[in-house]
């Protein structure tokens, strides 16, 4: 056999450029990633306590979680770890092999068992259940050389404009904003003031969530089939407080004379993040750092060429100055903040 490729040249010159060929065509279609993917499947489960030390986050959340999750199947091991900070989080590592999408759906309906022996407020919050993905493809981060505007302001422009059409890209499996600085109406409550006015934390939470509230008010005169009515009108409710001033305004109690005590009275209202646990920083300069991770199977190369693709896209069209991008980790200069921008806030509490 190897006599007709040494006797016949041109033969073996035609099977090799067809080889060639093929190897260069399955180079473009066959998956990549730019790291091998030796790490076990992960699955993280995490909850949070508002207003918890560790030490409640653990007895409370944490303990009946890892009696109903011990032994899914496919897992290797387990760890938990809790914060004063009220955050709880189960890490469940599996076995190599198994398949992160089944092991997830096994956790959630473990965990789905036990939601009524955990505590209402974490049930409020919500049980985070997420597959980690291990295949780290590149950093994206967003600075700006305007010393005027600040970290919360480019993280919520980021999750606006930037992150929604990120993880729109085909191959981009996980992307998300280092830490969590939404925009958020903070109420820093102050106990001499609370003492001083017989005023408890439980009775400013009561009246928020009587007050600042989305409501259906309904429909004034409205048609039946036995009085026809001429006008009918639908009736518009405000809903949630955008402000700082409509929350310090915020009514508590009243007494016989006529004095309503306020949120003002005994707590300052600051229009903030939700949390400040995270800062990212860019040669000393504020900086919302956008974490991608691409999905099993998918070209890493690919990816990256329609990030930035798309990185170009958004810079025509969505920016409002000129920008520069560096990949891996890529970044973007926002130059100037608008100056007509509009948000509606959140509500979080905290104390100072």
């Amino acid at each position: 056999m190897f006599n007709k490729f040494i006797h016949r040249p041109l033969l073996s010159i035609v099977i090799s450029v067809i080889i060639t060929l093929l190897g260069g065509l399955a180079l473009t279609r066959l998956p990549m990633t730019q790291f091998p993917s030796v790490a076990p499947p992960e699955v993280n489960v995490t909850v949070e306590y508002t207003g918890a030390n560790a030490e409640t986050v653990t007895k409370a959340a944490l303990v009946p979680l890892e009696r109903a999750i011990n032994g899914v199947p496919g897992m290797k091991y387990m760890s938990s770890d809790a914060g004063n900070d009220g955050v709880g989080v189960v890490q469940l590592i599996f076995e190599v092999g198994t398949n992160p999408d089944v092991a997830a759906v096994n956790v959630q309906n473990r965990v789905a068992a036990v939601m009524g022996k955990l505590p209402p407020e974490v049930t409020k919050n919500g049980v985070n259940i997420a597959k980690e993905e291990n295949a780290m493809l590149m950093y994206l981060n967003i600075y700006s050389s305007d010393t005027v505007m600040q970290e919360k302001f480019l993280y919520n422009f980021a999750d606006i404009n930037i992150l929604a059409e990120l993880k729109r890209i085909k191959g981009v499996g996980y992307a998300d904003i280092l830490g969590a600085r939404e925009y958020a109406m903070r109420i820093w409550l102050r106990p001499d003031k609370m003492l001083t006015y017989n005023v408890s934390p439980d009775e400013v939470l009561e009246v928020l969530e009587e007050q600042n509230i989305e409501a259906a008010p309904g429909k004034v005169g409205e048609s039946t089939d036995k009085t026809p009515q001429a006008l009918q009108y639908v009736i518009k409710y405000k809903g949630k407080y955008n402000t700082k001033e409509e929350y310090e305004n915020i009514p508590i109690k009243s007494n016989t004379d006529g004095e309503i005590l306020r949120i003002k009275d005994v707590a300052d209202v600051e229009f903030g993040t939700t949390y400040f646990d995270v800062e990212a920083k860019i040669n000393g300069r504020p900086a919302a750092s956008i974490m991608l991770k691409q999905l099993p199977g998918s070209n890493a190369s690919e990816v990256i060429a329609n990030v930035k693709k798309r990185m170009a896209e958004i810079k025509g069209t969505t920016f409002y100055g000129g920008v520069s991008n560096v990949m891996l980790p890529l970044q973007v200069e926002l130059p100037k903040a608008p100056t007509n921008r509009q948000v509606v806030p959140l509500v979080q509490f905290g104390k100072g």
